[in-house]
């Protein structure tokens, strides 16, 4: 069964709602250029069921150690041009890492090998320069020239009218899904009734 990330949470009542919709990943966005940036002091004030996910983009490994005890976080979710020894180094400290890489016509596969024995999954989002959450979607056609094994979850404009689509995708690398700002009503603020139609509807799938 496909994983369901939903990305982007950043108030108490939403992120409460959304638990009870049972998503496997909740992400926290530690960037402040984003307009979904939560804040350095940002910490769930209720227990989650979800693995928590902190986002991060160019910071130091000290301000992503930090943050990730201060949040009690899961994962790490690298969206920027983080190199393969700098993900090692973060994951020698007992840190779990999902890698973003952002993907365009004619991206070359080949430059994620290098980063495979540090990262739990990889995330193929499409490029942007606001580093995700751009609501566009990439060709998912050139996932076909992914031919890893290393698990991946795809990200970038996805919405509820995409289901069947994701369902025709046949890599088997292919681990989860990734929304965020087409089940918005503002940045930052999701629309649960939404993502509980689009997790039902992914789970459903056999």
């Amino acid at each position: 069964m496909l994983k369901i990330k939903v990305c982007g949470m950043r108030e108490k009542s939403n992120i409460d709602a959304l638990n009870a919709c049972m998503p496997d990943m909740i992400g926290f966005i530690f960037y402040p250029l984003s307009s979904r940036f939560v804040g350095w002091d940002f910490k769930p004030e209720e227990p989650i069921d979800a693995l928590k996910v902190g986002v991060f983009v160019n910071e130091s490994i000290e301000k992503i150690t930090e943050t990730a005890l201060h949040a009690a976080l899961d994962f790490i979710q690298l969206h920027g041009e983080e190199s393969p020894e700098f993900c090692r180094l973060l994951n020698k400290n007992g840190i779990k890492i999902i890698k973003a890489f952002s993907i365009k016509d004619g991206f070359d596969f080949s430059q994620t090998y290098l980063y495979a024995a540090h990262c739990e999954y990889f995330l193929f989002d499409t490029a942007s320069s606001s580093k995700g959450g751009s609501g566009l979607k990439f060709d998912w056609k050139v996932l076909e020239n992914y031919t890893s094994e290393k698990g991946f979850m795809l990200s970038g404009g996805i919405g509820i009218e995409d289901v069947e689509k994701i369902l025709e995708l046949k890599n088997p690398a292919m681990v989860g899904v990734d929304i965020n700002s087409r089940f918005e009503l503002s940045p930052g603020i999701k629309d649960i009734d939404q993502i509980k139609n689009f997790i039902h509807a992914i789970r459903d799938i056999k």
